[in-house]
């Protein structure tokens, strides 16, 4: 009996999983797209790294809403902003201060500046946008306001 693929692979089992090129992009851009690193300019050989936020956006028949990740960043540190129809969220997280005598082996947080802005859809009422700053989520509540129809009208040509 000639081994099958599994004789072949010293008995590792396999599952196929079909191939998704939107998948991949998602997955290349959400891996290298956010995470950029650069070395610090401060002299010492620590790696910073820029972030930025993970956002989630959802949408009911009253409002879109946006959700954006912000562990441990005050209130105080976050601006959202309107600007010819693109809202922009920004801000920073501190690092922590250490103790005297605590000795960090590993830092994998994110800490600096960031920024996420979004294209507003053409129903949002930008004037009655609210936001929350709870446990650490940031809420964007972008209500709708009925979209203006334009109206067709009737040119005689003489």
């Amino acid at each position: 009996m000639a081994p099958g693929i599994l004789g072949m692979l010293g008995g590792i089992e396999m599952t196929l999983v079909s191939w998704s090129p939107l998948r991949e992009f998602e997955d290349l851009f959400s891996r290298y797209g956010s995470v950029p690193t650069r070395r610090s300019t401060s002299g010492n050989d620590h790696e910073v790294a820029t972030w930025r936020p993970v956002a989630n956006i959802s949408e009911t028949e009253k409002e879109y809403l946006i959700k954006a990740e912000l562990p441990e960043v005050s209130r105080d540190d976050v601006e959202v902003s309107i600007n010819d129809g693109v809202i922009t969220i920004k801000g920073e997280r501190r690092m922590e201060n250490t103790e005297e005598n605590e000795t960090q082996h590993r830092i994998e947080s994110f800490y600096g500046s960031f920024a996420r802005s979004f294209s507003l859809p053409a129903d949002v009422d930008e004037n009655t946008i609210q936001a929350e700053s709870k446990d650490g989520v940031l809420k964007v509540h972008l209500p709708k306001t009925e979209v203006v129809r334009p109206k067709a009208i009737e040119i005689k040509v003489a």
